[in-house]
């Protein structure tokens, strides 16, 4: 039989996806066949898995992706079978089993969630076929007591399918004892029952200092402790899929060419620059809403954006058209990634209303190209070349939306006989719908090159595979991993 067990956090952003991903590596290092498993997702950073038996792609979270990596297998949508994609302030895209079910508000959501249940457990018995354990990810809190009864992504999920559940504490925001004991205290019985034991998270310096609130969480609340982790550096190496550490991932020194990325309201993918933040000639600089771009960048890259059209007016708010053509006009160099290709357009019209109510809006005018959406999704695994470099080019694309126009006969890539992307007629704007261009080696290290930075010697693969085996082999050495493994059921 396949065991199972499942990290559930006091909170958002406890570390919950890492700790699942090392767990993943660990067990795989030890001869299990492991699968990651997250019952609901929230995130606009999305990744390309296989829908079983359809021969088509479908979408799932990121974290999910790089999960399914340290486990050393191919993703499939049954990993995380929903999947919220935010794309205004109380509405999301849902999609169910990698294809896109439908947009739901907040309060239209929660109603949804006893049909979607079904979806998730159907995927349930799907993910642990032929493996010896499955590590599932919970979302948010289980304290979450007002959601409970409708709940699919934590206790409600556990409870139905009986895994075992471990608690993760943050202990760098403070008050954890308070976290964990208090979440102790407010679940009802048959929740309190699966958990069998908690991790604090995040530690900084000396370990032993926390003994003593060790014993006090032990006290209040019988749970044992699988142990403390500290704060896991190569954490940074690996991709992040929430947007509220974008303001903490700058990369770089002073000094080495400035790659000036606006956080768009609705921004997704990002971590389509985390190759760029590993270069040592780049200094990345993630620019907050209400923060000019800074005049001295030599690259703006406009990363992803659920909503295009909505994201342009949250750009113009900001100031950021004015920057920007003020950055062009110093002969600065531009990129566009997806919908940020969008949005360097003339212009982008959605007549059928796949964004929202707004029919159409004015581009920013670096490329002679206009975008219409449509309602059907593109989303495939993408092998192609660069035009430009005659280097290859592997990568992704999930987007609506078709993209014409004279500055898409200069393509960026190539593939399979077809162009893709658009340049401007000097080369220095350019956009493509292709995820992960900047993690191809040879590409970056020739478009660094051209704007005078000379790129490092890394592979970006490699990077994130050395980052996971470092997130194990710290998990081996702080945590309990034999007793956790063994608490699976």
């Amino acid at each position: 039989m396949t065991g199972a067990i499942m990290l559930q956090g006091t909170g958002s952003d406890v570390g919950k996806t890492v700790l699942v991903a090392g767990l993943c590596r660990v067990a795989r290092r030890r001869g299990l066949s492991v699968r990651p498993f997250k019952p609901q997702n929230m995130s606009n950073n999305a990744a390309v898995a296989e829908i079983p038996g359809s021969g088509e792609m479908g979408e799932i979270g990121r974290a999910q992706w790089l999960q399914a990596l340290a486990c050393g297998v191919p993703p499939t949508v049954y990993m995380n079978p929903v999947l919220l994609k935010p794309q205004s302030d109380i509405g999301a895209q849902v999609v169910v089993q990698g294809r896109v079910f439908g947009a739901a508000g907040a309060r239209d959501y929660q109603a949804l969630k006893g049909r979607l249940l079904d979806a998730v457990m159907q995927s349930w018995g799907e993910v642990g076929k032929g493996a010896d354990l499955v590590v599932v990810e919970g979302a948010g809190s289980p304290a979450e007591i007002n959601l409970r009864d409708r709940d699919i992504a934590n206790m409600g999920f556990a409870t139905r399918a009986g895994v075992p559940v471990v608690l993760v504490g943050d202990i760098d925001r403070g008050g954890v004892i308070a976290s964990l004991v208090g979440t102790h205290h407010i679940l009802p019985d048959e929740d309190r029952r699966l958990i069998v034991g908690y991790i604090v998270n995040k530690f900084r310096g000396d370990i032993s200092l926390f003994d003593d609130g060790l014993q006090a969480i032990g006290r209040y609340t019988g749970w044992p402790c699988f142990g403390v982790v500290p704060w896991l550096k190569d954490a940074a190496r690996l991709p992040s899929e929430d947007s509220v550490v974008l303001e903490h991932l700058a990369g770089g020194e002073e000094g080495a060419l400035k790659v000036a990325v606006p956080m768009l309201g609705r921004i997704a993918n990002f971590d389509d620059l985390d190759p760029l933040r590993a270069e040592p000639g780049l200094q990345v600089v993630f620019v907050p809403p209400g923060t000019p771009l800074p005049a001295d960048a030599g690259l703006v890259v406009i990363p992803g954006s659920k909503s295009t059209i909505a994201d342009l007016a949250h750009f113009r708010a900001n100031g950021w058209d004015r920057d920007l053509a003020a950055h062009r006009r110093r002969g600065g160099h531009v990129v566009g990634l997806c919908g940020g290709y969008q949005m360097l357009g003339r212009h982008v019209s959605d007549p059928e209303g796949v964004e929202g109510d707004l029919r159409r809006a004015e581009g920013l005018g670096l490329l002679d190209v206009e975008t219409v959406m449509e309602p059907r999704k593109t989303v495939r695994k993408t092998t192609a070349r660069s035009v430009r470099f005659d280097a290859p080019l592997d990568g992704y694309e999930i987007h609506m939306g078709r993209t014409m126009g004279a500055d898409c006969l200069r393509p960026v890539a190539e593939i399979d006989g077809t162009g893709e992307g658009a340049a401007s007629p000097d080369g220095k704007v350019f956009g493509t719908y292709l995820h992960g261009l900047f993690g191809a080696d040879e590409f970056r290290r020739r478009y660094l090159e051209s704007l005078g930075v000379g790129a490092g010697n890394i592979d970006h693969r490699a990077a994130v595979e050395s980052a996971l085996d470092g997130i194990a082999d710290a998990l081996e050495e702080h945590l309990d991993c034999d007793a956790l493994l063994a608490a699976a059921r």
